[in-house]
């Protein structure tokens, strides 16, 4: 018995030792990786990313092609048993026909039971540039010609939702990660300059600070969205959207990161810089920021979706991302008409991307926090 123990002793002195060893990331890395939670929520960043890139791989019909008469189809079911009650080895899809009620004017779609037609996987079939640049006619699904395969329904100008879905992340992800990352720049460096000078200079930068945040954020990312030039171009309008999220983003990460840089300008290691002649911004930026990083990686991964959800709801009121952009936002505002979305629920589909992004942003920077800090106790 006396053995096992000390058997045990020794292996767990082993990865003690191991673990001292290890880089910081690596640590970090480990203690991540023992949260269910974390791996499924970088799963699903992870898979929205994905199929935001490769929007077009992922989509069975063109993304920017509208079709008028194939307006507001309801999502495809896929069979495995035909109307005959046949066991069918391959999934198919039934043609979507449609009717016209003579007294409603009203257009309904059915199936056309009258013949399968089997999904197919790794096709040729319309051509894209794969991330804009390369030719291609490559696509993760189809179907035999003669039918279509809307996964989500089209919307009232005839487009696939699921491609204009994967689609509108380019804009949605990016927007939010290119806005969130410009406030925290700005936070994490000003609190460590106000953190690291402290006095006059801390007072003036915590009062600037204070300025900031008495403005309230949605109404005055309503104000700024309201006054973006309709004339201006797509890529000023991204550029523009995305400060205007950060304008107000970055006052809580400020505040943080100089609470942190306070506790740590007095240790050792700091004093022992100044000792030695280093500058101030070498001190700032090669000892100071770097132990903030930690602290900033986790603010940016809880930022993320507040930034996203921002911006859907400014493009679903009709202030925010606009035409020929697209946006998870932006498909929404097809929902807006209460008899719409009572006859064609499939509009409220893509509102699915929006809640897997926010959650899966929110599971992740979750165990960022807890595995940021890896030498404190388990």
């Amino acid at each position: 018995m006396s053995d096992v123990t000390a058997d045990s002793l020794s292996l767990h002195q082993f990865l003690a030792d191991h673990e001292r060893h290890e880089g910081y990331f690596q640590l970090v890395w480990r203690r991540f990786r023992r949260s269910t939670v974390s791996i499924v929520g970088a799963f699903m960043v992870m898979m929205l990313l994905l199929l935001a890139i490769f929007a077009d791989f992922f989509s069975p019909n063109p993304i920017d092609t509208a079709n008028l008469q194939a307006a507001f189809i309801p999502p495809n079911a896929v069979h495995l048993v035909d109307a005959q009650g046949n066991l069918h080895l391959i999934p198919f899809v039934y043609k979507m026909t449609n009717t016209l009620d003579p007294n409603t004017f009203a257009v309904y779609w059915a199936e056309d039971t009258s013949k399968p037609y089997n999904l197919q996987f790794f096709v040729h079939t319309w051509p894209y540039k794969l991330l804009g640049i390369f030719p291609s006619d490559f696509h993760l699904i189809g179907v035999e010609g003669g039918a279509t395969l809307y996964m989500l329904g089209t919307d009232k100008l005839g487009r696939d939702l699921w491609g204009k879905a994967c689609e509108a992340g380019r804009v949605s992800l990016s927007m939010s990660l290119f806005g969130t990352i410009i406030s925290i720049a700005a936070g994490s460096v000003l609190g460590v300059v106000s953190g690291y000078y402290g006095g006059q200079v801390d007072n003036i930068l915590q009062r600037f600070v204070e300025f900031v945040n008495a403005f309230p954020q949605l109404p005055l990312w309503m104000a700024l969205a309201s006054v973006i030039p309709k004339t201006a171009d797509s890529f000023s309008v991204f550029i523009i959207m995305s400060i205007i999220f950060a304008l107000l983003s970055w006052t809580t990460l400020a505040r943080e990161v100089r609470s942190k840089v306070l506790s740590l300008r007095e240790t050792d290691f700091i004093m022992a810089a100044k000792e030695m002649g280093a500058s101030d911004a070498r001190i700032i930026f090669r000892h100071l920021y770097p132990n903030t990083l930690s602290h900033v990686i986790v603010i940016l991964t809880l930022t993320v979706p507040g930034v996203i959800l921002a911006e859907s709801f400014l493009s679903f009121l009709g202030i925010g991302i606009q035409e020929p952009l697209i946006s998870w936002g932006l498909l929404m505002q097809n929902a807006q008409n209460l008899q719409t979305l009572g006859q064609q629920v499939w509009i409220m589909t893509p509102v699915a991307f929006i809640i897997i992004a926010v959650l899966g942003f929110n599971f992740m920077g979750d165990g960022l926090r807890d595995a940021a800090d890896p030498y404190a106790a388990r």
